[in-house]
């Protein structure tokens, strides 16, 4: 971590931040402070596009001011709480501008969630106030709640928290654990898409582990994602070497081990990976932080489903009980349904690619199989199963080295054939349904439909090449149904 600047240094600092400038002239008469992430990013030497001002008196015609000097749009934030926005038209910056919560700038910052968020520049002067101490815990990277009712006044802030020990490696300090702990009963109180956008967060942060941890400790996957809590000490067979719960943190890390080196697990298709999982997905995750979602979730029926007969551990099931789980806690938290469906999928199909490693090497038929079946999350499932089966080191024969080599190479090989599937879409077909239909004889109808899909699956395996084959193979494929 940066060196943090004391008092003395981090007014100048501030005024010298993007925009601070014009804000000020725009705001000149009205005592306003920049407070929150602004200071602290400002403190840790981060850029900072976006400020967060807290002011006297009604925020809403400082707000339409500054998005007049600016060139940008305002608008509110809240009904409950006097708060508006300011953007950019280009979502490049924005500055949030609050109404103080107390009569004074020392009463609103005790007020906020933890200290780090709790020091303030005075807008007009410079002047930097730390009345909590929250620049020493900046530097110790110490995360304090600014008083004992901060998660009873924003359950929340439970959430926050943990994102903040995945977002800068911080740690939260023994008391206001013990607080957080205490009040984690409370966190699902607040609004599901609130506490998603904070799991987001976290997931797609620089250390998901240590913020997944920081959940645990506190409680949240006893009260928010109990899906989650309730997978410790349910016990595994021998094909695993941990607890579900420790398995599933194993394969979160195994999904961030290939992250950072694609290379190894891709091959040369590893750029195209790389730019894949930058994407955005939906709910502010890119597909590489929803893969990460989804590995904290494939699990999460394995409890409902264990059973054990003869020492043998079974969990058949769980990947579609686990898909009606994850739906039915995504609609909780107010996600989109593609967010909630691509979470879905991915614990619905992570076991296909293991059980055809037996098989290798796979013709064409198989090849089209699985991505036919895995559309669209055919290259994220793939990756998911090569951390999944990373983190299975028990002693039966599935995790045996030769069993990881095979399933690791036919993942290579998959990524890039769910690659160019992605890139070039499924295979088309050579006339169109009402035409084979007329060919055939046939109505349209579920009929027709079995037609279609054999001959998509015999384009891509190459035994067809122009209509007239397709329509002899058609009648070839009717006569032996």
């Amino acid at each position: 971590m940066s060196k943090v600047p004391g008092l003395e240094e981090l007014g100048p600092r501030a005024m010298a931040a993007p925009r601070v400038d014009r804000v000020r002239e725009t705001l000149a008469g009205i005592p306003a402070w920049l407070v929150g992430g602004a200071v602290r990013d400002i403190a840790l030497g981060r850029e900072v596009n976006d400020l967060d001002l807290a002011l006297v008196g009604s925020p809403e015609s400082p707000a339409r001011a500054i998005a007049k000097a600016l060139d940008g749009v305002a608008f509110e934030l809240s009904e409950e709480f006097p708060a508006w926005r300011v953007k950019d038209r280009e979502d490049k910056w924005q500055v949030d501008l609050a109404e103080l919560r107390a009569e004074t700038i020392e009463g609103d910052l005790a007020l906020r969630d933890f200290t780090v968020g709790a020091v303030a520049v005075e807008l007009d002067g410079g002047e930097a106030l730390d009345p909590l101490g929250g620049l020493p815990d900046l530097q110790a990277g110490r995360i304090r709640a600014c008083g004992p009712t901060s998660f009873s006044d924003d359950p929340l802030r439970l959430m926050r928290a943990a994102r903040l020990v995945a977002q800068f490696g911080w740690e939260i300090e023994a008391e206001t654990a013990g607080l957080a702990r205490a009040a984690s009963p409370h966190a699902g109180d607040p609004a599901g898409e609130r506490s998603l956008a904070e799991l987001v967060l976290l997931i797609g942060a620089r250390d998901p582990l240590a913020g997944l941890a920081a959940m645990d400790q506190i409680g949240l996957f006893d009260w928010l994602l109990p899906e989650i809590g309730d997978l410790h000490d349910v016990v595994q067979g021998p094909n695993h070497h941990l607890d579900v719960y420790g398995h599933t943190m194993e394969v979160v890390e195994g999904i961030l081990r290939i992250e950072s080196d694609l290379e190894a697990f891709t091959g040369e298709r590893a750029d195209e990976v790389s730019e894949y999982l930058r994407r955005p997905l939906a709910d502010g995750a890119t597909r590489g932080a929803a893969l990460r979602l989804g590995a904290l979730f494939h699990d999460c029926a394995k409890p409902q489903t264990r059973s054990e007969e003869g020492g043998f551990v079974s969990f058949r099931g769980h990947d579609q009980l686990g898909a009606e789980r994850i739906s039915d806690r995504f609609r909780r938290l107010k996600s989109s349904r593609k967010l909630a469906n691509y979470l879905a999928d991915l614990a619905r199909h992570h076991l296909i690619l293991g059980f055809m490693v037996s098989s290798m090497p796979l013709d064409r038929r198989q090849i089209f199989a699985y991505l036919d079946r895995t559309d669209p999350v055919s290259i994220d499932v793939t990756l998911l199963t090569v951390a999944d089966r990373l983190a299975a080191r028990g002693t039966a024969s599935i995790a045996s080295q030769k069993m990881v080599a095979d399933h690791l190479e036919l993942a290579r090989q998959m990524v890039g054939h769910a690659l160019d599937w992605e890139q070039n879409g499924p295979p088309k077909q050579f006339l169109p349904g009402n035409e084979l239909a007329d060919a055939l004889g046939i109505a349209p109808g579920p009929e027709l439909g079995k037609v279609m899909d054999e001959l998509a699956a015999a384009r891509f395996a190459g035994e067809i090449n122009d209509a007239n084959e397709a329509v002899e193979h058609a009648r070839g494929f009717l006569e032996a149904e």
